[in-house]
């Protein structure tokens, strides 16, 4: 059959999908995918995958994709970010023939992908260091489709925008880059709270599909227009898992993203549901939050508001909007996040994980000029080693040790010695003979082959 591009590919095999969930990291799973396509989803993608480790460990394509999918999640992309080309297309053959597409992830921000140099740090080749420009959008989207790209999602945002920080997705350049840019399918990204959204978002920038990561977290049933009480999208998806087994990890960060405002009106369930250590105690602190809700709505006077400038009442699935940087930086203009903490005494701008390791250690600073300084790998960027006599990280210097059959002290590799004292302890034994020069049946020699088998 011979492959399918650009339109034809997304109106034949992505059955024009139009509704599409996101990939995130320890989100995105099976039984994630399920829900969403029960509640209006059209196409799903699969968490992001590592190529390398997706091409070298058996355990991990079949935790990560074999045993991750099922006749009910098609089409389905999976998701990789790699920086290698022949490693990419490796992890895509072994991948090929459990979804129906492969993508290449190049918008991730986070600081991972920028130690690992994948997602939007491959942009850094074209100098996107502050703000992507819309011509140099158009000419980044081309580039990709003359590489072979059969479809394209835009985020809309720099990979500077992240966090705090995150703001408002650019639909200007999402739909220059669908208006001048390419002649392929274009998915949107960014700003997409409810179904509103998705077609006013598909009326401006003229994409053939809206793509949502958070607020489908919050709302799965956000694709159908429906905000229904949280409880009966928390136990549909329990359901699924019983189903489709996940790690809980995943179970309870996709109840915290449910239950979000609840838990902000009953916090001591937001303990309980950070403690439990099992499905069943998971389901059980979910039972209790749907009790409490109900007795909150028994409670409600007629023509009550709901609180804290909700759309609705906190029982029911609505939009999370992230809370933005303290507005009036002293030069008028944005800041970074680290500027933020580094303002006078304002260390309640310090992330929760920030705030815990100060409890437990008051002297605890998190000045960046006060962390050590840590020289880098010639080839990968790594911290070296600082008595490595090649100037590399343990892991580069490994390989080129043994390819120049060289030691290095520094890392404890002593491939040079361990050959020079294996040749000395094989010259002290002259009554060894060479395998390949003993006859067959004599000392050393190699054993006779009979039907196959050693004999």
């Amino acid at each position: 059959m011979p492959k399918l591009e650009g339109f034809e590919f997304w109106s034949r095999t992505l059955g024009g999908a139009r509704h599409v969930v996101a990939p995130m990291v320890d989100q995105s799973e099976l039984a994630w995918r399920l829900l969403s396509r029960r509640h209006g989803a059209q196409l799903c993608y699969t968490p992001m995958l590592h190529a390398q480790v997706f091409v070298r460990d058996a355990n991990y394509r079949k935790e990560n994709l074999y045993c991750e999918v099922c006749p009910e999640d098609r089409p389905l992309i999976v998701q990789f970010c790699a920086n290698d080309p022949e490693v990419f297309v490796q992890a895509a053959l072994l991948a090929q023939g459990y979804c129906d597409g492969i993508d290449l992830n190049l918008g991730c921000p986070q600081m991972i992908a920028k130690r690992g140099h994948y997602g939007a740090f491959l942009q850094d080749e074209w100098d996107l260091l502050q703000s992507m420009k819309i011509d140099k959008t158009v000419r980044y989207a081309q580039m990709l489709e003359k590489a072979g790209c059969q479809l394209l999602t835009v985020h809309g945002r720099t990979k500077e925008q992240k966090g705090p920080l995150s703001g408002s997705a650019s639909w200007e350049h999402i739909k220059a880059v669908r208006s001048k840019a390419v002649a392929i399918p274009v998915f949107a990204n960014g700003n997409i709270q409810c179904l509103r959204d998705v077609e006013r978002c598909i009326q401006i920038t003229g994409v053939q599909g809206v793509m949502s990561a958070e607020g489908n977290l919050h709302n799965p049933a956000l694709f159908e227009g429906r905000s229904p009480a949280v409880w009966e999208l928390a136990e549909e998806y329990l359901d699924i898992v019983r189903q489709h087994p996940c790690p809980l990890s995943y179970v309870r960060a996709h109840l915290f993203k449910l239950w979000h405002h609840t838990l902000q009106v009953h916090q001591l369930l937001r303990e309980e549901l950070a403690k439990a250590k099992t499905l069943e105690g998971v389901t059980a602190v979910s039972r209790e939050l749907k009790l409490r809700c109900q007795e909150d709505m028994s409670r409600q006077k007629e023509g009550e508001k709901p609180a804290g400038g909700l759309p609705f009442f906190h029982w029911i699935c609505q939009p999370y909007f992230r809370p933005g940087p303290k507005e009036g930086s002293k030069n008028g203009g944005a800041c970074s996040k680290r500027a933020l903490e580094e303002e006078e005494g304002n260390t309640d701008v310090l992330s929760k994980n920030k705030q815990k390791k100060q409890l437990r250690n008051p002297h605890k600073t998190f000045d960046p000029s006060l962390k050590p300084k840590y020289a880098r790998c010639d080839q990968c960027g790594n911290p070296k080693g600082n008595r490595c006599v090649f100037n590399l990280c343990r892991g580069c210097c490994k390989k080129r040790a043994f390819k120049e059959t060289a030691d290095c002290p520094g890392h404890g590799l002593l491939f040079k010695t361990k050959l020079e004292k294996s040749l000395a302890w094989k010259e002290a034994q002259p009554h060894l003979q060479d395998p390949q020069q003993a006859g067959p049946g004599e000392p050393g020699g190699l054993p006779e082959v009979v039907g196959g088998a050693l004999a």
